[in-house]
């Protein structure tokens, strides 16, 4: 048995919640739990191992526009053009500026670990 599923084992109940129609999300203090608990290592030493990790998926992104985990995940910046809105307070036409948004697609060994 891997040491992640090992370790799924001994997640507080909060972080993997009993099928019902109130989902919970996992935290990043759940993720740092669960990483100490896989790894055997300290709170402080997992929270400083996913802190490295996010750090060089924003890296990543910002260098080369692209992430690639496989199996995993594929991270990638899109640009998303200008474009008008309206305020819906005061019905006001509003501009709206263009900005880079991140773009997620999961690989096919995550889509087939949810299925």
């Amino acid at each position: 048995m891997s040491p992640v599923k090992a370790a799924a084992g001994h997640l507080p109940s909060r972080a993997f919640p009993p099928s019902t129609n109130k989902l919970k999300s996992m935290n990043k203090a759940d993720l740092v739990e669960f990483v100490a608990t896989a790894t055997k290592s300290s709170k402080s030493q997992a929270e400083e191992a996913v802190n490295a990790v996010i750090a060089g998926i924003e890296k990543g992104l910002k260098k080369d526009k692209s992430v690639q985990l496989v199996g995993f995940a594929t991270f990638s910046v899109t640009k998303r053009a200008a474009r008008m809105g309206i305020n819906p307070q005061t019905k006001a036409a509003i501009k709206i500026p263009a900005r880079n948004a991140v773009k997620f697609k999961a690989g096919s060994a995550l889509k087939s670990a949810v299925a």
